[in-house]
């Protein structure tokens, strides 16, 4: 027998099943295919996501370019998708930064409602822009196209944001607004007394367990174990794990499991955990808004706060904790641990003073004291060494000239001298420098010719061995 949990899935996905068939009726039949295509590899929220992504693009070519226009969308047939150029997707990049909803694209520009104006940043761009480029990838794939022009458009360069998350007395400010709805609106704190154990059950959730929007909506009454402080989540992709929160979250959800087995709920929503006030399960944005009007309170310089944003404050402190980042990951449910390190392991000012703190240097050796000496007798050395610097000073200057005079004076007395060597030099060498000199040359000629004579006897000899 299927599990509460298992019913309320089944239900969410055969719900966006049937927006996904809605959709694709009015789009090409190549969009059906596609959407069929990804159906083993991808759930329902990534299918209709497609879905959607498709829709604004083929809403856009049918509209505001001509050639589209020719032929209602559902009879674009594959000749008209590969007659795509890079200047449509040029085009489609800047229609996606400011568009209104379908049903207002013929109103007067002056009676527009803001609420359907739809503006996009760099980051839903390039999934809408990678939507595409997938649905062609497949069309390229399945030879149904000659060529596939959307890897010619590049895809808007994503500049990284710091992760907005709340501080210490932002957590305490925001559950405090929970429970006494001070800093809200008078129709918002009469809405409160009907609500209050609700709301700060579910921040308080958020808060200690880091869960998604998602998984905080799909909780049921029999997935939660206040005993054993743990309830079983269902992740996306259908996997089911079990989380333990901490002794506040239990004194949060206390207090409203009681409000709560007091409640009759419509027909098919007996085990939701939480409800609306409509008594059925409360949808996720009815939690974004809830979170959203606490949060414009407790912190009004962050106006992005979201229930993700909440799941990054777990995280964020979490990591700071433990420093495990392995932990975190699973804790979060995520496949890689390097999601987790890009958004949430980021370097902070306490942790980079911490690196100061724990790097030590050697201690430095002691050098030997020096003996005290009186102030007089530092006096006079301070004198003494001043006076024996002064005279260094002269000494060398007056070298320093005596040594540039004689270098002047240098060719002058080289040529004198060398005048005199010649008037004083006799006309033949002393005769004990000649009898030197003959004896070297006697000895050297002498020992010169013994290797001729050996010679010249070796080869006298020479015939008689022969005989």
């Amino acid at each position: 027998m299927a599990t509460a949990s298992e019913i309320y899935r089944t239900q969410i996905d055969l719900k966006r099943i049937d927006e996904i068939r809605q959709i694709c009726r009015g789009l090409p039949s190549a969009c059906s295919d596609f959407i069929r295509h990804i159906t083993v590899t991808t759930g329902t929220f990534t299918r209709l996501a497609y879905a959607m992504d498709l829709r604004t693009f083929f809403e856009f070519l049918h509209a505001e370019r001509a050639r589209f226009g020719v032929k209602e969308l559902p009879l674009l047939d594959d000749t008209d998708l590969a007659a795509l150029t890079a200047s449509d997707l040029t085009a489609y990049t800047e229609y996606l930064t400011y568009y209104l909803k379908a049903e207002d694209q013929d109103t007067d520009s002056e009676k527009i409602d803001e609420r359907r104006v739809l503006i996009n940043h760099d980051l839903a761009i390039k999934r809408k822009l990678c939507s595409i480029r997938a649905f062609y990838d497949y069309l390229f794939q399945a030879q149904r196209i000659p060529s596939n022009v959307t890897q010619l458009v590049p895809l808007p360069k994503i500049h990284e944001k710091p992760i907005l998350r709340l501080n210490a007395d932002e957590m305490e400010k925001l559950l405090a607004t929970a429970q006494t709805g001070e800093g809200l609106t008078a129709m918002q704190q009469r809405r409160l007394e009907h609500t209050k154990t609700r709301d700060y059950a579910i921040l308080s959730v958020f808060l200690g367990t880091g869960i998604r929007v998602s998984e905080c909506v799909g909780l049921n009454l029999s997935d939660i174990n206040l005993d054993e402080k743990a309830f079983l989540v269902t992740r996306k992709g259908g996997n089911q794990v079990i989380l333990y929160f901490p002794d506040d979250v239990i004194a949060a959800l206390e207090p409203y499991l009681e409000e709560r087995r007091k409640i009759t709920t419509l027909p098919g929503h007996e085990d939701a955990l939480f409800l609306s006030q409509q008594k059925r399960r409360i949808t996720q944005r009815a939690v974004q808004n809830l979170v959203k009007k606490y949060a414009a309170v407790a912190a009004p310089l962050k106006p992005r706060i979201s229930p993700h944003k909440l799941r990054s404050t777990f995280a964020t402190n979490l990591y700071q904790d433990t420093g495990d980042i392995y932990l975190v990951a699973d804790v979060l449910g995520h496949s890689s641990v390097d999601t987790t390190r890009k958004h949430y392991a980021d370097m902070t000012d306490a942790r980079r003073r911490m690196a100061s703190e724990t790097v030590r240097l050697p201690e430095p050796v002691a050098l030997p004291a020096m003996p005290e000496e009186a102030p007089a007798e530092t006096a006079n050395k301070t004198v003494s060494r001043r006076a024996k610097r002064h005279t260094l000073h002269d000494h060398a200057a007056a070298e320093t000239e005596n040594t540039a005079t004689t270098m002047s004076e240098q060719p002058i007395l080289a040529t004198a001298q060398r005048r005199r060597r010649r008037t004083d030099q006799p006309d033949h060498p002393e005769p004990m420098e000649v009898q030197v000199l003959t004896e070297e040359n006697n000895t050297s000629s002498v020992s010169s010719e013994q290797p001729r004579r050996r010679r010249r006897t070796d080869h006298t000899s020479s015939p008689n061995q022969s005989t």
